[in-house]
Order: structure tokens, then sequence, then C-alpha cells
């Protein structure tokens, strides 16, 4: 369990190293405010193509190969986009990325499969909060190494030292992760067939509620996550420095609630309520932004979003977990990933137009109104029984 959270971390933290940069160096290709999202949209839609299949893949060669090969991949995409030519090919890098980046519902499986179920809203979330810290480290480095010409590009060290936080990820998880799943179930399920365990999730009544809910989260946070640079810029004149510094709190806040507090909050209220109230709290938080008139209370913002996002996001996977048979559970999250993948292809696609067409503080209008519609939505989430899990084997 450790060795797989300290190995997610490393890896995030070249994620978070190129996230704040990303925006500008768009824009040096000449993109306008409506392409920048799009070229968010391009990984996520990598993630949202590339999820079920690594998860549906780990499930029949195991968890631990398929890590391998997405961390190398990601480094490779790195590398591509240190050197990145035109606006195309930085299209095409970053859908290669997000492909390579679809392997948290592999990494959430593996958790599932060492975790007792009244534990794996904790673990899940404690997972979550390893990429939290890479938040903190990745765009405060980014920001410091982004000052720096190497005589290139004022983006090519920060790309090139992501990739080598991808490499030391690689050797991290050689080195630390042992397999979860056994010869035996790798057999079931290959003789399962390769779609039925995602006919099954569909035709099961809460395992497709709770798909259904896993895109609102992304599709809200992640559209104000992308337009918070070109919006800052706008409203408060902020440029790489402060918005990494913005990103970094974001990413402290996420560590500290995955951390510490959301497993106690899932085992005293129970994760259909923890959902709601995450919600709710997501919606404050997103409109609270455009409202603000301090610099605190952005940051109090953010933290509001954070803890909605994270409430909403580690009880609906570990939800999904406990539905789904082990032998299918890598694909069955998978799916979950598609579905959030679609949240944050939508969102962040909606909030550019919307930016660019209606005006800069709609994008968060329009995502606190969808966050009540979700904390209604999740009062339907049934409650579970012990004869309701597995939904392989009802």
């Amino acid at each position: 369990m450790y060795a797989l959270i300290f190995t997610v971390f490393v890896d995030t933290v070249g994620f978070g190293i190129v996230l704040p940069l990303l925006p500008l160096y768009a824009q040096k290709f000449g993109a306008s405010p409506e392409l920048v999202t799009l070229v968010a949209v391009s990984f996520t839609l990598g993630q949202a193509l590339f999820g079920p299949f690594w998860g549906w893949l780990s499930d029949r060669v195991g968890r631990k190969p398929v890590l391998l090969i997405t961390i190398t991949g990601t480094l490779g995409a790195y590398l591509l986009l240190a050197f990145s030519s035109s606006l195309i090919m930085l299209f095409l890098v970053r859908f290669l990325g997000g492909a390579m980046a679809a392997n948290m519902s592999v990494a959430h499986a593996l958790v599932a499969d060492i975790s007792r179920a009244e534990d794996r809203t904790r673990d899940i979330a404690r997972l979550s909060g390893a990429a939290g810290l890479g938040f903190v480290a990745g765009p405060a480095i980014g920001g410091l190494l982004a000052g720096i010409d190497v005589g290139a590009s004022v983006f090519l060290l920060p790309y090139l030292t992501a990739a080598l936080f991808s490499g030391i990820a690689l050797v991290l998880a050689i080195v630390l992760i042992r397999e979860t799943v056994s010869s035996e179930q790798k057999s079931m399920a290959r003789l399962s067939g390769g779609l039925r365990s995602w006919r099954v999730a569909f035709s099961h009544g809460p395992t497709r509620l709770l798909l259904c809910l896993m895109f609102a989260p992304p599709f809200v946070f992640s559209g104000v996550e992308v337009i918070i640079v070109l919006w800052s810029e706008r409203a408060w004149g902020w440029g790489p420095q402060e918005n990494g510094y913005f990103y970094a709190w974001m990413g402290g806040c996420h560590v500290l609630l995955q951390w510490l507090l959301i497993g106690v909050l899932a085992r005293r209220l129970g994760e259909r309520t923890l959902i709601t109230l995450g919600a709710v709290s997501l919606s404050a938080g997103v409109l609270l932004m455009p409202l603000s008139t301090h610099p605190a209370l952005l940051y109090l913002a953010a933290f509001l979003m954070i803890l909605g996002t994270s409430g909403c996001t580690a009880s609906l996977s570990s939800l999904l977990s406990q539905y789904a048979d082990p032998t299918s559970r890598g694909g069955v999250l998978g799916l979950g990933q598609a579905f959030a993948g679609s949240g944050r292809i939508v969102g962040p696609a909606l909030a550019g137009v919307v930016f660019a067409w209606i005006g800069i503080n709609w994008p968060f209008f329009f995502g606190a109104f969808a966050m009540v519609i979700m904390a209604l939505a999740s009062r339907l989430i049934a409650v579970k029984r012990s004869s309701d899990i597995n939904v392989e084997n009802p």
C-alpha cells in the first residue's frame, strides 16, 4: 500500500510541474482560450478512452505490468512535450499523456485488492492524497524552473524535469510494488469475456447510478481548474508564479483532507452522506470564486472545492469497488474512470466556451448549479446491503 502511495506521489510531481504551464505553452503556439481548454480536453480524452482498457487488462495480466507500461509511456509523453513544435503536435502529445495517465483505476483496484471493505474509502483517499502531494511540490517546482531559459525555451527544463520524475517512479514501481492478482483470478478474468463485466455493471441499478454520478465532480472541478489560469490573469492580474502557489495550495489541501479527514468522515457519516455533503461543498467553493473580494477568499474557495471533490470521488470509487467482483474489479473501476474522464472532457470544453462567449465568471455559476443537482441526485443512492456487493454474483 505505502509503496504504491510513494510511487504515485513521485509520478504526480511531474504532472504538477506541467499543469500550470500548459495554458501558457499552448498560447505560445497561438491558441485562443477555447483551444487552450481543448488541449486539456485532449489529455482527458485519452484518459477516458484508455481507463477501461487498462483496468480490463490489469484483471487479465496483473496490476503491476500495466502500471509499468503506463508509467513508461508517461515518461515518453513528457519528453515529446518538451520538444513539441506545433499546436497539433501538442494536442497529440497530450492525448498520449492522458492515455498513459489513465492508470488510476488500476491503482485503485490494487488498493481494493488488499483493503477491507470498511477501509477502502480511507485507503483510496490516501492514494489520492499522494497525488495531491505531487501537486504541492510540482507546481512550485514548475514555477521556479520556468524562469530558467536553457537556450531553447523557458518550458524545456520543467518538462524534462517532469520526465525525470516519471523515470524515478518507474524504478520505484519495479522495485517496490508487488502483484495482487492471483493466477487463478487472471484465468477467471480471461474466461469471463471482454465486455461481460461492463455489461453486468450497466445492468446493476446501484452500480449504474454510481457510474453516472462519477461524471459530475470532474465535470465541474476540471472545468474550473483549467479556466483558473485564464480567469485569474484577467480578474486578478496573476501570472505563472501566483497560479503556481494557488495550485500548490489546492494540492496541500488535497493531501491533508484525503489523508486525515475523508476516511474519518466516511466511517462516521457513511459514503452516501459524504457524497451529498461533498457536492454541496464543491458548489459553495465554485460559487465563492467569482464573488471573492480578497485573495484570502479565493484560497478559502479552493479549500471548499477540494473538500467537496475529495469526499465525492473517494466515496464513489470505494462503493464502486465494493460492488464489483474481484475478477473484474479493474474493468469496472476503469469504466468508472471513463465516466469521470468524460466529465473532464466536457467540463473544460464547456467552461472555455462559456468563458469566451458569455463571461469570465459564468463557468463558476454553471458549475455551482450542476453540483446542487448532484447533491439532490446523490440521495437516490441505495443504502448498501451485503447482498448488494459483488454484482457478478447477485
